[in-house]
């Protein structure tokens, strides 16, 4: 008796292990099937940051919501950010709360950052793009220079789904990221 005890509880931590990354692998492929799409342009962001590695950060432009409500002063936690498509088609913050709300719009849970001049700044759990190693840092500047130009979109494509955000891909003047990168350093050698 004493023998199947622990054998048993190795097999149940063992399954826990196998269960909670499990759980989260489908979570985001399920929010990437069954999500509604949205558009979210970006922005440009500081670039000198050595420990990038083998992804592309993106900060975007929906990331603050300018609010009269009072109780916001010194906030610092989790916030719901509802959400609608502008007539461009990119996601656009209607409003931000502290608790869920009953409204039929699609909503992300984010960190809230800070709050100044009564706005609500906070930052969206899905800013980094994880590429191949070889291209990650020519992406990164494609997006750069993207950002600067105002002629061109540079816009995350991410699944909402219950408060979850998975970023999909990332377009430049609609061309899939690794496709422009591509033609990046076609042009570059």
């Amino acid at each position: 008796m004493y023998k199947t005890a622990p054998t048993t509880l190795i097999v149940l931590v063992f399954c826990l292990q196998l269960f909670v990354p499990a759980r989260m692998i489908f979570r985001q492929e399920n929010t990437l099937k069954t999500g509604v799409p949205y558009k979210f342009k970006t922005r440009p962001i500081d670039p000198n940051d050595p420990f990038r590695g083998k992804y592309i950060t993106l900060n975007y432009e929906a990331n603050s919501f300018k609010t009269n409500e009072n109780g916001w002063e010194n906030y610092s936690g989790m916030v719901y950010v509802y959400l609608f498509q502008n007539e461009a088609g990119f996601a656009q913050v209607k409003t931000v709360s502290k608790t869920p709300l009953d409204i039929p719009e699609d909503y992300i849970i984010a960190q809230s950052n800070y709050i100044y001049n009564c706005t609500i700044y906070f930052e969206l759990p899905f800013n980094r793009f994880y590429m191949n190693e070889n291209k990650a840092y020519d992406a990164e500047i494609s997006v750069m220079r993207a950002q600067r130009d105002s002629l061109k979109n540079c816009y995350g494509l991410v699944y909402l789904k219950d408060g979850i955000g998975v970023l999909d891909n990332v377009f430049i003047d609609g061309m899939d990221l690794k496709k422009y990168v591509e033609a990046y350093q076609k042009e570059k050698h």
